[in-house]
């Protein structure tokens, strides 16, 4: 009897304590988050029509199950951005309900959320160009710019509707927000029920962000990463649909992404996969002078030189020039770039160091003795040159040309004439290649060069005298690329009644891709195709070669044509003489969730701790996954990728660069 009693009346005082349970604000609250999921479902929608070719969602079912997943990233941003909402929301303040306090959660709410929601709008559009949601490390390709307003506004005038949509968005968000408010209320005379039900409300609420933010309650595992969102894809690509942008800043936030792996893997084994370190023994009579052109956002796709094999249907060519000058070179038409960004193309070209996750050149890292292509012709007796016509600093290049140790760095100031300065990222192509040229003329033999150059890029547009002179094409890029390539044509020109000109070697390639017009490039390996082009006036470089190839080839190629014969640390190989280099041509590159790492038969997906797909060589698109049935030649390319990354992270951390 006195049990029942006693459980009775503990229902009773619960009873009571339910009047005390604030379910209207509550209501309120819960009804205020799911429009933050509502408004990222309208975002992740907005992302898929702007980037649909790209996201190969082929069906509405794919689709609705693809965005099912992507709940769980969701929840972890919202979950995080509402942290401090959630919490005032809870709390029994005696003001909670007053007009003024729900103005102030109001303030909050928008503040954080719009902040979100702007990052997922940005990704309409950079996801184009970036091939990733936006990361932490997206900043350092915009900390070295000195226009940075200048930069904002233009894309706010190229990008109007994306601001439009930004607008309405928020406007209909603001309007479904104030539909429902927290009526006004007294502070109730139960105090303790009152604070008890509150605290309980709130340890519940709290349980249930914790666990949305990991997306699970299990202690085995961790919290939700990019990674994870290929674990819901049949093509990698689509993870990018799963995720969010907020989602990617968060987990990428103050992250070490330069740190040693953990694989057991002998030094030996490394040796015979990666060869660290080269030796070559090519002798020289006369070295040569180098000047390297990494080509701003060139991708392969534009040069027709580069695309006979893929039998593109009624395919164009934007380069006349450079495709006749291929006809006298040796021509890799199956080369990658290491990274996505320019920084990424400089360190990857001239150091033989690509950037994956985050770039090289922005890591704790790169203030060491860095050994490239640089040092070691400066200690040749080479007279080093960097030229670039942006404003002098722009992308962080004056700053890691310093590091690399080039003698001479010759930007905007150095040319000294604003009145061809394009408004936005430099000089136009074809006179700052004219200033390259008289500079070179003075130059004593042997030197070594390196232009960057700058009009190919957003905002698309060339000088107005050359209005209506080069095809419109299909996409922006093209009237840029046909301007590029009357620069390269003019440069030459004049460049080969110079003295010094029959004792140069030419290299042309790019630093990462642009728009896209072609089927064929929108495949995920094919993301990261420029062209590689050797040209020497002797004629001792000509031909095609289909093999594969990367950036950071070009750091021992350099090496090996200038008769360089003292060992070097190297992860590419020499382009021009296959019997010094023992290793298989490989490309490596990172798709902003995994690595690619592309050898012999097979294309290798591997998440920094395991393969997840294993694919034929042939296989641009990722789209027949064959790690069903795995063979010696998939677990061979696997050990190499990870014996790459284990001396990778080995010598940039230890600084034995």
């Amino acid at each position: 009897m006195c049990n029942f009693f006693s459980i009775f009346t503990l229902i009773f005082e619960l009873f009571l304590m339910l009047q005390f349970l604030r379910l209207h604000e509550y209501k309120v609250m819960i009804y205020r988050l799911l429009l933050v999921y509502l408004f990222y479902a309208v975002s992740r929608f907005l992302f898929f029509i702007y980037n649909f070719s790209l996201l190969e969602i082929d069906s509405l079912g794919e689709y609705l199950r693809l965005s099912y997943h992507g709940l769980a990233f969701d929840t972890t941003a919202i979950f995080y951005l509402n942290s401090l909402f959630v919490v005032l929301s809870m709390l029994p303040f005696r003001i909670n309900t007053h007009k003024t306090y729900q103005k102030v959660l109001f303030f909050i709410y928008f503040l954080t959320n719009l902040i979100g929601m702007a990052f997922n709008f940005v990704d309409l559009i950079y996801y184009k160009y970036n091939y990733n949601r936006t990361t932490v490390s997206e900043w350092a390709v915009i900390e070295n710019e000195q226009n940075k307003v200048q930069m904002l506004l233009r894309f706010a005038v190229s990008y109007w509707h994306v601001f439009l949509l930004f607008f309405l968005v928020t406007i209909v968000w603001i309007y479904l927000y104030k539909k429902i408010s927290v009526k006004s209320k007294p502070y109730p005379k139960g105090l303790i029920s009152y604070l008890t039900t509150s605290v309980v409300s709130f340890l519940i609420m709290a349980t249930l962000m914790i666990g949305g933010i990991r997306s699970d309650f299990k202690k085995s595992t961790r919290p939700i990463n990019l990674v994870d969102a290929n674990r819901h894809v049949t093509k990698i690509q689509q993870a990018d649909f799963v995720l969010n942008t907020p989602f990617a800043i968060i987990r990428t936030f103050n992250k070490k992404t330069f740190k040693k792996v953990t694989y057991e893997i002998p030094q030996s084994e490394i040796d015979r996969l990666i060869q660290p370190i080269k030796q070559y023994t090519k002798d020289v009579k006369t070295k040569p002078n180098i000047v390297v052109f990494i080509t701003e956002s060139f991708s392969r796709e534009y040069m027709g030189a580069f695309n006979e094999p893929t039998q593109i249907p009624d395919y164009v060519s934007y380069t006349p020039f450079l495709d006749s000058l291929a006809s006298r070179s040796l021509v890799f038409n199956n080369a990658f770039a290491n990274g996505r960004k320019s920084i990424h193309g400089m360190s990857s070209v001239l150091a033989g160091i690509p950037s994956f996750k985050d770039a090289f050149t922005s890591s704790p890292y790169t203030n060491q003795n860095v050994e490239s292509v640089v040092s070691v012709l400066n200690s040749e007796g080479y007279d080093t040159s960097f030229f670039h016509g942006a404003p002098n600093g722009s992308m962080g290049f004056l700053g890691f040309s310093n590091i690399l140790g080039f003698d001479h760095y010759y930007g905007k100031t150095e040319f000294n004439n604003d009145a061809l300065f394009d408004g936005f990222w430099g000089i136009w192509d074809a006179p700052f290649f004219q200033f390259t040229k008289d500079v070179l003329d003075a130059k004593t033999d042997p030197f070594f060069a390196t232009i960057f150059t700058v009009t190919s890029h957003e905002p698309y547009i060339i000088p107005d005298e050359f209005e209506g002179q080069f095809p419109k094409g299909d996409v922006q890029m093209h009237q840029c690329v046909g301007y590029t390539d009357f620069a390269f044509k003019q440069f030459f020109e004049a460049s080969k009644k110079e003295a010094w000109f029959q004792n140069t070697i030419f290299i042309i390639t790019a630093d990462h891709t642009n728009q896209v017009n072609y089927k064929e490039y929108y495949k995920m390996i094919n993301r990261y195709a420029v062209p590689i082009m050797i040209y020497s006036p002797n004629e001792e470089f000509i031909g095609v070669n289909n093999e594969l190839a990367q950036q950071i080839d070009i750091y021992p190629t350099i090496l090996d044509m200038v008769g360089y014969q003292k060992p070097f640390r190297s992860w590419g190989r020499s382009l021009v003489d296959s019997s010094v280099d023992k290793m298989q041509p490989y490309v490596m590159n990172h798709n902003g969730q995994n690595y690619q790492y592309s050898k012999g038969n097979i294309i290798c997906i591997f998440d920094g701790v395991r393969a997840i797909g294993f694919y034929d060589i042939n296989d641009l698109g990722l789209e027949r996954n064959l790690i069903s049935n795995r063979t010696e030649e998939m677990d061979e390319v696997e050990l190499a990728c990870k014996a790459f990354l284990k001396d990778y992270f080995d010598r940039i951390i230890d600084r034995n660069l």
